[in-house]
């Protein structure tokens, strides 16, 4: 089941918290299995998959980036092994501030590289919450191009992950 239909909440990458919250220990208590102890085991079993379900789709949509990476699952746009088309002015981007990475010889260095990096990682994050800010009140076919533009964020965003592992790689050195 969908984690929004579960707690009856729109699709939106920044869910109500609170009322978030509120329907998760609502559930909680609705579901706990030592409520149907007495009840037969299919019943029981009912239950502890409920509660189980209840579990997975707080900790989802309770986590910003589990929400978003929820979202885009849910659309296809997300899978297994999936080789995203990252668009080649970020992929050159990102090789040059590898090469710069790799002839790093002082902190000084390291650290205008980890600006740099810090600062792209900003603009993604501004540049995602603007597309995602107002999602649910867009119409259907919007949300097909707006769901495709927070995908190409992630994966950008996936990649900007490695450099970071990497510049924290490269910070024990000095």
């Amino acid at each position: 089941m969908n984690y929004f239909e579960f707690y009856n909440l729109p699709e939106s990458f920044n869910p109500d918290q609170a009322e978030l919250k509120k329907k998760f220990y609502q559930l909680s208590k609705k579901y706990h299995p030592d409520f149907y102890a007495n009840e037969d085991d299919a019943k029981q079993q009912e239950i502890l998959e409920l509660s189980t379900l209840n579990n997975k789709a707080y900790q989802a949509l309770s986590n910003p980036a589990k929400t978003l990476e929820y979202v885009l699952r849910s659309h296809n746009l997300v899978t297994e092994g999936a080789k995203p088309q990252l668009p080649g002015d970020f992929l050159m981007e990102m090789m040059d501030i590898n090469e710069r990475l790799m002839e790093v010889d002082d902190a000084q260095q390291l650290g205008h590289i980890t600006a740099e990096v810090l600062a792209i990682e900003s603009d993604m994050n501004e540049e995602l919450a603007a597309l995602t800010h107002d999602y649910t009140q867009l119409n259907d076919t919007t949300k097909e191009s707006r769901l495709n533009d927070i995908a190409n964020i992630y994966f950008r965003q996936k990649y900007l992950l490695r450099i970071k592992e990497s510049l924290d790689t490269f910070a024990a050195r000095f």
